[in-house]
């Protein structure tokens, strides 16, 4: 059509172009999915260590896809080499993709030079979830970590990642924080770069 402006008309449904739409997921959407993987892997273990393991690796998958993502678009396929940079790109970068805001905080760990902190009050796939008393330790922040882990390995940053309930005075939930515990290879590798 003539004069109708610049949009081109089509004359299948079929034959429009794919929007890209909003880049967020419905949270009821994530909700019902993440408590679907927690009852199949809960199903599949003995224990509440095992559980979180499987949480973690699944996380892990997520991790080392969100970091190509990332430094596709954001950083034009470029990759952080220094630690701090890193630690900024998932605490910042990172945690805004997946929830939609920074993390409450991160910290150096002040008993051992390799470990690194984020915090945060209330961590997305704890907010949902009603743990049984018999499974009282466990951490839904496992998947959490295992995204962690996968961008930091994938990043050339090995560590161990772990989840933690951190109890907060006169809160009735835990703040969740992900410890960072990077191996001596990397710090080795910081030392050098100076």
């Amino acid at each position: 059509m003539i004069g109708v402006g610049k949009m081109k008309q089509y004359a299948n449904v079929l034959e429009r172009p794919l929007s890209k739409g909003k880049q967020e997921v419905s949270l009821s959407a994530f909700t019902f999915l993440f408590s679907e993987l927690v009852q199949y892997n809960q199903t599949q273990v003995d224990n509440i260590a095992e559980l979180e393991r499987r949480l973690e690796d699944a996380g892990y998958a997520v991790g080392a896809r969100i970091l190509e993502l990332l430094c596709h678009r954001e950083k034009g396929n470029r990759r952080e080499t220094r630690l701090l940079g890193i630690l900024s790109f998932v605490h910042s970068t990172v945690w805004k993709v997946l929830f939609g805001k920074v993390a409450d905080s991160l910290e150096k760990g002040t008993e051992h030079e390799d470990e690194y902190m984020i915090s945060e009050k209330e961590l997305l796939v704890n907010r949902f979830i009603s743990i049984p008393k018999d499974m009282g330790a466990f951490n839904c922040g496992a998947f959490v970590a295992g995204i962690v882990r996968g961008v930091l390995e994938n990043a050339g940053f090995p560590a161990v990642v772990t989840a933690h309930f951190v109890p907060v005075e006169g809160q009735q939930r835990p703040r969740t924080t992900i410890l960072i515990k990077f191996a001596e290879e990397v710090l080795r590798r910081e030392a050098r770069l100076g």
